[in-house]
């Protein structure tokens, strides 16, 4: 039995995430593979989810880390910061999936728009319907819900007029559906990680994202620094993201995404220079994209034959 912990409850974007991670993904990816029955179980919360995977109780974790809308997903970001000294109790990512996101809107019964008075929304998704809501229902207030799926139960259970959900969880809660395909971006989305026990990655694809989590020296430029350890070598990054440090007050720590794999000889190089540069280096994996963005780091292998023929001696 293998057990991939989601961020619940049931009905969620996530759910919806790790069911498509479980059909497409899985197999194109190194890490362990599921073997025997797949057991699916809800955590409360992203750090809740990561949790069960560095304590054992689950072998994989499906959680949100980007929006296209409000960027990062702060709990998500903390919560795979290790706990332990160095890299002590690091979890891996080894798969992504990206879903394209809008909201299904339901209430307990038909209801005419100037009638809603409260909105029942998990806050990222507030901030994806935001506009979309005050045109439908211009007296309507928002009522914050833990996950897209407690905004549909929070309504069946009285506690708002309507929900900003997803239609599956809609359709647990017995909701009736007023509007579908709800978000003010048309293109919105939602990026999702399937975590595990570090292992190693999965081969490169030619379509790969590498990612790490910088604590910095607090000197000038260390940032700066850091990022031309990639911008040297050619190497393209995706997303940088800072986040307090609460062991050091004051302090930030950086999350690189970087176009590329382990395996490639620039994207290497420039691991193995910020772990001489920074007082910790938290490799978070390399993993095939769902959707590739930014250019390939160059392809050394003509200069490393090159540098090999001189220190044989020969012609270069």
């Amino acid at each position: 039995m293998t057990v991939f912990a989601y961020f619940g409850p049931t009905g969620t974007f996530t759910e919806i995430a790790l069911d498509r991670l479980l059909a497409d993904r899985l197999p194109r990816q190194s890490a362990p593979r599921p073997a025997g029955d797949v057991q699916k179980v809800a955590a409360v919360s992203p750090a809740a989810t990561i949790g069960m995977v560095r304590g054992g109780v689950a072998d994989f974790g499906c959680v949100p880390i980007e929006s296209s809308v409000e960027g990062a997903v702060p709990a998500t970001a903390d919560a795979l910061v290790p706990p332990g000294p160095g890299t002590s109790g690091r979890v891996q990512v080894f798969a992504e999936v990206v879903l394209d996101v809008a909201f299904t809107i339901g209430a307990r019964t038909a209801l005419s728009p100037v009638d809603v008075q409260t909105v029942a929304a998990y806050p990222v998704a507030a901030a994806q319907v935001r506009e979309s809501i005050e045109k439908l229902y211009p007296n309507a207030q928002f009522v914050t819900a833990s996950s897209n799926s407690a905004a549909a139960a929070d309504v069946a259970a009285g506690k708002a007029d309507v929900a900003v959900t997803t239609s599956l969880a809609a359709q647990l809660s017995g909701l009736v559906v007023l509007a579908d395909g709800v978000a003010d971006a048309a293109d919105a989305y939602t990026r999702f990680l399937l975590i595990g026990a570090p292992a190693p990655p999965a081969e490169a694809t030619g379509s790969d994202r590498t990612s790490v989590i910088l604590d910095l020296p607090n000197v000038p430029g260390s940032l700066m620094t850091a990022m031309d350890e990639f911008a040297s070598r050619g190497v393209d990054l995706t997303r940088i993201e800072s986040r307090p440090r609460r062991d050091v007050p004051g302090s930030y720590r950086f999350y690189l995404d970087a176009v590329g794999h382990l395996d490639d000889d620039a994207v290497g190089e420039a691991l193995r220079a910020l772990y001489r540069r920074c007082e910790r280096v938290v490799f978070l994996g390399s993993w095939p994209t769902d959707r590739a963005t930014g250019s390939q780091p160059p392809n050394t292998a003509e200069s490393a034959a090159w540098f090999e023929r001189l220190r044989r001696g020969e012609d270069g």
